[in-house]
């Protein structure tokens, strides 16, 4: 996997991540408009039952419920305080190429630990529904 890849390193700029705002229920006279939530690095990811999905295209922290009054950066910085994005210094125009390789490497280090908490999840959703099965196999045999 090429870390240059354009679908891998797309959403490091604020312009691409604008652009997943279709639709967004809080547009002007709002702390949490398109622009204020792409600057925070949030990307819109909305479903059916929540338009107001975002999720940080970084850290994978997803939020939801948003008010008008909710300041994107502060709310990011509460909820994910580990997140690498939301604490540069800089743009991501004047990093150097040692500087975004080891960001790079702090993104993945979240899509490993969501993938890796997502299975654990699975896995025990899956435990807990056999453990129903053999209790209820072992009542109807009683």
């Amino acid at each position: 996997m090429d870390p240059f890849e354009e679908e891998h390193t797309k959403m490091y700029f604020y312009e691409n991540r604008l652009r997943t705002y279709v639709g967004w229920p809080f547009q002007e006279g709002c702390n949490c408009t398109p622009e204020n939530m792409a600057k925070a690095g949030f990307i819109h990811t909305p479903t059916d039952n929540s338009p107001d999905i975002a999720m940080c295209f970084f850290c994978l922290k997803e939020l939801e419920g948003w008010e008008p009054e909710d300041d994107p950066e502060k709310e990011h910085k509460s909820h994910s305080p580990s997140c690498n994005f939301i604490g540069l210094k800089k743009s991501v125009n004047d990093l150097t190429v040692e500087e975004f390789l080891k960001l790079q490497r702090e993104k993945q280090k979240f899509q490993i630990k969501k993938a890796c908490n997502d299975d654990i999840a699975k896995f025990e959703e899956a435990g807990r529904l056999r453990r129903l099965q053999i209790i209820k196999t072992a009542k109807d045999e009683e």
